[in-house]
């Protein structure tokens, strides 16, 4: 007990230092195969191998490769396209169909960062022209790249699967209502605050226009989604078939990459991946570990004789994730936390799945918060703003963003509704 204790002072403390995340699982690593290992190399090896023997890591550098395939062309201007005139006879129409495209777009590439790059680099100066604020324009858009997170296929969610052996088809599955609840408050933030701008007006001939320019694009979420809840694919199986869709769509029907954007965007992703999969296996491997020797269970009796009430839990745990989010990336605080939260909240009978969209959420809302916030460094590079400038935009998002967390907190039946 002491020593579990002590383990899980280790990583809150190194994670206040900001200690690299290799450095932090080398740490733990060492501690965890002395401790309760033979502490021997070759059992390390081993541990690796099996937390890395897993199919539905191929899915990784796949929707990664869908995703810069996807930037490379001219979806994202397609997408808007078909949005704006959808959403022309709102006020604020625009925002909203910017809103929406990073939607429709994070269900094609499962990425926060793609989101916001794809869609910024075109949205941000017809947001501009059309008359809305420099602050809401890229408060909306860092905050709209988000949406990559929780809207499926999520990267985020494949790693929470794989770290805590939750079905990956069931968190899909829970994050297409706590996701389409983000977009509809954002949305009715976006129209409330830009009530009073011109209206462009609807017209059904260049919607029209629009959809059959941007019809291949569009059927890429049905095709992808579809083939896995219909059981059709695997999320692995899904994820190259929407890599083949997506080569054969931008090559030879758009004709907007080449073959030579392809080797260059295949490299990119590799080098990606090169540094990625050394942290999973460390990472998985001491979760291996840990669960072998029944560590989570004792903190799960530290701590339920300090906590006893489900509600105060998720309170706690909820505060905990946002400062996370503040000081670490996702994929470290997945890796690092999400399999010792899971037998925290089975004490409390919280399902693992509405855990799991708990935790994305959180860690969601931590990529518009500084110090390290992601798309607020994403959205300051690719956008050329000022990076204070972008912060007090993404403001009065992230308290609307707090009021779709608390909905997802404590009303579950929202991410589980389609999963049971």
């Amino acid at each position: 007990m002491l020593a579990a204790v002590i383990l899980f002072a280790l990583v809150v403390a190194l994670l206040a230092l900001r200690v690299n995340l290799v450095a932090v699982l080398l740490t733990l690593g060492a501690y965890v195969h002395f401790v309760w290992g033979e502490g021997e190399v070759i059992y390390i090896i081993e541990d690796m191998w099996i937390a890395l023997d897993k199919e539905v890591l191929l899915s990784i550098p796949l929707f990664l490769l869908v995703g810069a395939i996807m930037g490379r062309g001219e979806i994202a201007r397609r997408l808007i396209d078909v949005m704006r005139e959808m959403t022309g006879a709102l006020p604020g129409g625009m925002a909203v169909a910017t809103i929406l495209t990073c939607a429709v777009f994070a269900a094609i590439s499962g990425s926060s960062a793609v989101t916001l790059i794809a869609v910024g680099s075109i949205a941000y100066p017809s947001l501009i022209r059309e008359g809305y604020a420099r602050r809401f324009s890229l408060g909306a858009l860092a905050t709209g790249g988000t949406l990559g997170v929780i809207i499926p296929p999520s990267i985020p969610m494949i790693l929470y699967g794989i770290a805590t052996e939750t079905s990956i088809v069931d968190l899909f599955t829970a994050g297409i209502i706590p996701g389409l609840v983000l977009v509809v408050l954002l949305s009715g933030y976006t129209l409330a605050v830009n009530r009073k701008l011109a209206r462009t007006g609807f017209s059904l001939s260049r919607l029209l226009r629009a959809l059959r320019a941007g019809i291949w694009a569009m059927l890429l979420p049905v095709i992808l989604l579809g083939g896995i809840y219909s059981g059709y694919f695997s999320p692995t199986e899904s994820a190259a078939v929407a890599l083949g869709y997506a080569v054969v769509i931008e090559m030879f029907v758009h004709r907007e990459i080449r073959l030579a954007d392809l080797r260059e965007v295949a490299i990119d992703t590799a080098a990606m991946m090169g540094s990625l999969f050394p942290i999973l296996a460390i990472a998985l491997s001491i979760n291996l570990l840990l669960t072998t020797h029944q560590v989570p269970a004792a903190l799960t009796a530290w701590m339920s004789g300090m906590i006893t009430s489900k509600f105060t839990f998720l309170i706690v745990i909820n505060i905990l994730l946002l400062l996370v989010g503040m000081v670490m990336d996702m994929v470290s605080a997945i890796l690092i936390l999400a399999p010792i939260l899971l037998v925290l909240g089975r004490a409390y009978g919280i399902d693992p799945v509405h855990l799991g969209i708990i935790m994305t959420v959180n860690l969601e809302i931590g990529l518009l918060t500084p110090p390290v916030g992601m798309n607020l460094i994403v959205a300051m590079t690719a956008l050329r703003e000022d990076f204070g400038l972008i912060v007090r935009g993404v403001l009065p998002f992230i308290a609307v963003m707090l009021v779709g967390l608390a909905l997802i907190t404590f009303v579950p039946q929202l991410s589980l509704f389609l999963v049971r």
